[in-house]
């Protein structure tokens, strides 16, 4: 039965919002007895499935609903969280430092810092798609290593320890 919860995590990698940092605890869940290394690659992949398709069409199908009757609310929602998401990565980056600050942002384990947003923020400013899927793809391999360590209770311990 390990597959199925193997399929479950994967899914739940390619869920806005969610992504690799809910993937990941659920998949290193001790009752579940998964191989942590197949969880950190399994949502992984997850995660990034959905980045070329954000980065390419999510950009036009926001503003193309962001007027209709019953999605628009939702569909501006989306649009302004990636514009401010690009927002911030402009401000906290010159030209040449917007890889690093997408990495970065996409790295942060924090609903709305993942690679949904840090991509939609990539293609609302231009950042050239191999460009941005890499960056994005080194930040959801931090993540993943962050929500790993996380979920082992790692920090848990070094807080012990240095309290």
């Amino acid at each position: 039965m390990n597959l199925y919860k193997y399929l479950i995590i994967f899914l739940i990698s390619m869920v806005p919002i969610i992504e690799l940092r809910g993937a990941v605890p659920v998949g290193l869940n001790p009752a579940w007895d998964l191989n942590p290394v197949l969880v950190y690659i399994i949502c992984i992949i997850g995660n990034m499935i959905p980045v070329p398709f954000i980065y390419l069409f999510a950009r036009k199908m926001l503003i193309w609903g962001s007027d209709k009757k019953y999605i628009g609310k939702f569909f501006t929602f989306c649009l302004e969280k990636g514009e401010k998401g690009g927002r911030k990565l402009e401000e906290k980056a010159s030209k040449n430092g917007l890889f690093i600050a997408l990495m970065l942002f996409v790295a942060i384990p924090l609903p709305g810092t993942g690679a949904w947003t840090g991509t939609l923020a990539a293609s609302m400013l231009d950042i050239g798609f191999k460009r941005s899927t890499l960056a994005v793809l080194l930040g959801v391999l931090i993540a993943g290593v962050i929500m790993g360590l996380a979920s082992m209770g790692v920090f848990g311990g070094l807080s012990a320890l240095l309290s």
